[in-house]
């Protein structure tokens, strides 16, 4: 019996023992949960938005000057509650609240930068793999955007521009997980949303203090920034300046005006590129990697005739490049990456520009997925200040992606089927073709898909002096598809098309609804004295958001001198331009 006594009470010590170990497991479990729901509570605390009534803020701890400021943004909420950590921001003045929120920003995008980084290790899916990729890279290139964003501690007049970018950088990571089909419940996508969302609605934030506030100068002196407009078309402009009497954005240097407008470019290049070996390099990519980084003054890279089957990508420490071609159709470069091999649309362009500067004249950038492979980017930019000049651009879906930032176009061709000149840059495209293809039985074309996602950004895509037409596949049935000038890709779309031939094969309606009554009121779409077979706006949409312009006062501002401040920076490139209407 004893030793039965002792198989009992050896059971019941083991019982106790497990007893023990369960209840230090579930209060470890316990403080685990409780140091999780803290965590989720900070995060959700300082990324709520302004519907969001489950936290609490200090609104009447306030003052006055905060309350005020931050009661006009788009999420108040989170404009109190963000600034918590600042205890000087309850006496500071508009100006100073400004900055204060672009710090806050700022550390909000080195967080989200740092825990993208610390996932490097983890186990992860290719698709996975790719737009995580994507995150990381964009969440780097957003702090160094908002890090611009001030001049000797105070914002400046192109904040604007600075911001808009790293707001299209948050959306650009979550639309990477569409592209994949990676679903809301993946956790990696999961993970970025959370931080890319939240990064937006600070920056959304600063961008609107900014616009509502004053800010010191650096002189000292209280400056009157822009106040929201009444009405979208008349912040569409602002802090873009004028264009030169040339026509071209004043932001072109007198030299890079000469450059562009030179009968013989490529005599002046530092480097030259050949496939048969003639030149310095046989490779484009070659020679870009010998440009010096973050150069103040042009480098020219010559790149004779001939068909270059590359990947390029000019990274944002490339600044102040030109390429130089031997004409359209002769200097080509070529790819066929397409969101069908796995990479994100982000990732599929032929040539994709991040340097400032950037200049390009005299060459073919193409992308031959087609249009069964659907996204496939030709050329991508995302350079401030960036022209492209007698160029061809070739692909079907998404060929030219005006990424972000300030961009001019002038004599180009663009080619393509669905949303194929898309993006969120200021971007001003001048005296052009622009050539619609035959896309798949089941599409329809679209001209442009703009996406700006912010009432306060300053971006869009001004058409101005263009040709509209069908290429001559699309020619043939264009009975049978329809092509409209485009679509609200995002809530603030915002397109013009301005004394432009409008061919036959534009849709009486004009414009193409992207999903039911999805941004029809917060769009902004302008037609002003277009001509041909499809200008006619009798029949066009009668959406809240679209515009038939009969003012040229109001048409003026989607000029290159008042969009893009083209005078200031086009004539330095030497791309001809016209600077406001004709």
């Amino acid at each position: 019996m004893k030793s039965y006594v002792r198989v009992d009470e050896a059971i019941d010590e083991r019982k106790a023992e497990n007893s023990k170990s369960r209840g230090v497991l579930v209060a470890l479990a316990s403080i685990l949960l409780l140091v999780a729901l803290v965590f989720v509570a900070v995060e959700a605390s300082v990324g709520s938005n302004a519907n969001d009534n489950r936290h609490h803020h200090p609104w009447k701890t306030v003052s006055k000057v905060a309350n005020s400021v931050c009661s006009k943004t788009r999420y108040p909420q989170l404009c109190v509650s963000s600034m918590a950590s600042y205890p000087a921001y309850q006496t500071a003045k508009p100006g100073d609240l400004t900055n204060v929120a672009l710090q806050v920003s700022i550390q909000r995008a080195q967080k989200a930068r740092d825990f993208a980084l610390s996932l490097q290790n983890n186990v992860m899916n290719e698709r996975e793999r790719a737009a995580w990729q994507d995150c990381l890279e964009l969440f780097e290139d957003t702090v160094d955007r908002l890090n611009v964003c001030s001049s000797n501690g105070y914002l400046n007049k192109d904040s604007p521009v600075w911001l808009s970018a790293a707001l299209t950088n948050q959306d650009t990571c979550l639309n990477g997980f569409s592209d994949l089909n990676l679903g809301a419940s993946n956790p990696i996508q999961s993970f970025m949303s959370t931080r890319a969302v939240n990064l937006s609605e600070l920056v959304s934030n600063s961008l609107s203090m900014y616009k509502l506030s004053k800010a010191p100068s650096k002189t000292g002196n209280n400056r009157r920034l822009l106040a929201l407009k009444n009405s979208e078309e008349e912040d569409f402009y602002s802090n873009y300046g004028r264009l030169n009497e040339d026509g071209f954005p004043e932001w072109l240097s007198a030299g890079d005006r000469k450059l562009l407008q030179s009968s013989s470019p490529a005599s002046q290049a530092n480097v030259v590129v050949a496939q048969d070996g003639s030149g310095n390099y046989r490779t484009i990519a070659q020679a870009i990697s010998s440009a010096p980084q973050k150069s103040s003054t042009r480098y020219i890279i010559y790149i004779k005739a001939g068909t270059y089957k590359e990947n390029i990508d000019i990274s944002k420490k490339i600044t102040n490049l030109m390429l130089v071609g031997d004409g359209k159709d002769k200097t080509v470069v070529t790819g066929s990456k397409s969101v069908q091999d796995g990479v994100t649309t982000f990732k599929t362009a032929t040539v994709a520009v991040s340097g400032n500067g950037f200049i390009a004249r005299d060459m073919t950038f193409e992308n031959t997925a087609g249009a069964q492979k659907h996204q496939a980017v030709a050329l991508r930019v995302g350079s401030d200040q960036s022209a492209v000049y007698r160029c061809s651009i070739k692909g079907y879906q998404d060929t030219l992606y005006v990424y972000s930032l300030r961009q001019f176009y002038r004599e180009v061709d663009i080619y393509g089927t669905v949303d194929f000149i898309f993006g969120n840059a200021a971007v001003v495209i001048q005296n052009s073709n622009i050539i619609a293809r035959r896309p798949m039985s089941n599409q329809q074309n679209t001209l442009t898909a703009q996406g700006r996602t912010d009432p306060n950004e300053n971006t869009g895509i001004s058409i101005q002096n263009c040709i509209v037409s069908a290429s001559s596949d699309l020619q043939a049935v264009k009975g049978s598809i329809k092509t409209f000038l485009g679509r609200p890709w995002k809530e603030y779309s915002r397109t013009v098309f301005m004394q432009s031939t409008l061919g036959d094969l534009i849709d009486p309606a004009g414009w193409l609804p992207w999903s039911g009554n999805f941004a029809l009121k917060t769009l902004y779409y302008g037609e002003y004295m277009n001509s041909g077979a499809g200008a006619g706006t009798s029949k066009r949409v009668n959406w809240p958001g679209y515009h038939v312009i009969t003012s040229a006062t109001e048409a003026s501002k989607f000029t290159v001198a008042n969009f893009i401040s083209g005078t200031s920076w086009i004539p330095a490139t030497g791309v001809t331009f016209t600077s406001g209407l004709n």
